[in-house]
């Protein structure tokens, strides 16, 4: 009697210290997840900042001293209530704060083909179900606004660099992970929104 006594507690004490592993665990993945959400939403604010400045003459305002980066145009989409600064570089580290314009790419509001990239469950999360035809607003540095409509939303390949080529017209095409519910990010599949200026 004693014996199974003896068991039954140690089992107890077992699925007790599992469910506090478990509870722990949870918990810190959750905090991952709201980190790296108030991160994006941070650094907003203050790359808002830092686009003010810009649009007043300040080329390459850094919006913290660290920085490595620098607001190069600013996008809005009214509809979805979106309104986030582009930063120069797409970058793992860079696009951490906000969606990443690809060099070697022209600055979006210019002719040809703007490649932006972000993360799907931060900074370019609206993507989804992004509807063909709606409207996607640019700033450039010097205040001047480019209107541009969704004319395609295709899941390619992330080795489909095709959707980078430029030519002469003046577009944007922005790209993000895909499934936008993944549990992990980086799989093989891109979705892709592109958009052309129009008057």
């Amino acid at each position: 009697m004693h014996g199974r006594h003896v068991r039954t507690e140690a089992r107890r004490k077992i699925l007790l210290v599992a469910a506090a592993a478990l509870l722990l665990a949870g918990a810190s993945l959750f905090g991952q997840g709201v980190y790296i959400h108030a991160k994006a939403v941070l650094a907003q604010v203050l790359l808002h900042r830092a686009w003010a400045r810009t649009l007043a003459g300040d080329a390459r305002a850094k919006p913290w001293p660290w920085a490595d980066t620098w607001p190069v145009a600013r996008l809005v989409v009214p509809e979805r209530g979106v309104d986030v600064l582009i930063l120069a570089g797409s970058n793992g580290r860079t696009i951490a704060f906000g969606p990443g314009h690809v060099f070697g790419t022209p600055l979006p509001g210019t002719p040809g083909n703007s490649v932006i990239g972000g993360h799907r469950d931060t900074n370019l999360a609206f993507l989804e179900d992004m509807p063909i035809g709606a409207e996607i607003s640019v700033q450039r540095p010097n205040g001047a606004w480019t209107r541009y409509r969704v004319q395609s939303v295709a899941i390619v390949d992330k080795r489909d660099t095709w959707v980078m080529a430029g030519d002469e017209s003046t577009r944007l095409t922005l790209i993000t992970c895909y499934p936008f519910n993944a549990l992990r990010a980086g799989g093989p599949r891109r979705y892709v929104v592109t958009a052309a200026a129009h008057i």
